[in-house]
């Protein structure tokens, strides 16, 4: 996409696991190779009923860790196979990409910033896997953006477009005059039917270069 857009340009909207951090996918693919259980396993139970399945009631904060612990292994057996529901809690908190961080302070300078993130309660989770260090500087990512709007607190997880529309009023922009990165496309879809302009975040250094085209201003170096 060019430049052309780049006047109306308000907003920068980013996802964080998979964006600010690595993947969590890296980590499942990890695990399952450990556990002997098929490639993308784990993330193929979080495609299943996506808006009723663990992963999305522990989202929404509607049910416990040992709570969705429980459904998530039940899940799992139901498909064929025994997991640790615990383990792949662990597995969730991802690297830091120095790089997003140094992109995300560029737009931050430039244009209005806030967080999308499904999550689970805070303090909880990923969280447990973090040295002291580590979630110090997770939480200092997080000063940098306007707003964090998580799917625990909120009651809403993506896809649902209400948390896009939440997080547009709450910066008080139009969908149309946003940019929003996430890893996955199915987040990604209902962002780009309310008319922002999205990335897909696979390669992040790529994704910059793709984020440096639309903003119109360097991210790098």
């Amino acid at each position: 996409m060019n430049t052309s857009h780049a006047p109306t340009l308000r907003a920068v909207l980013w996802d964080f696991g998979g964006v600010i951090l690595s993947s969590p996918f890296e980590s499942f693919n990890r695990y399952e190779i450990d556990a002997g259980l098929p490639k993308d396993f784990i993330r193929s139970l979080n495609a299943r009923n996506p808006d009723a399945n663990a992963w999305a009631k522990m989202e929404r904060n509607e049910v416990s860790l040992s709570g969705f612990v429980d459904l998530f292994e039940a899940e799992a057996k139901q498909q064929g196979h025994e997991i640790d529901g615990w383990r792949v809690l662990q597995a969730l908190s991802g690297d830091i990409r120095p790089q997003m961080v140094e992109a995300l302070r560029r737009c931050r300078a430039a244009f209005r910033v806030a967080c999308i993130t499904n999550n689970m309660k805070s303090g909880e989770g990923p969280g447990m896997a973090r040295s002291p260090e580590k979630a110090k500087a997770v939480g200092e990512i997080m000063t940098l953006f306007e707003h964090v709007v998580e799917s625990s607190k909120l009651g809403l997880r993506k896809p649902d477009p209400q948390i896009y529309r939440h997080t547009c009023d709450l910066l008080k922009v139009q969908p149309q005059s946003c940019i929003y990165l996430d890893d996955l496309g199915v987040n990604l879809k209902p962002a780009r039917a309310m008319g922002m302009r999205t990335i897909k975040v696979g390669d992040p250094d790529q994704a910059i270069i793709e984020l440096e085209a639309m903003v119109g201003i360097p991210l790098r170096g």
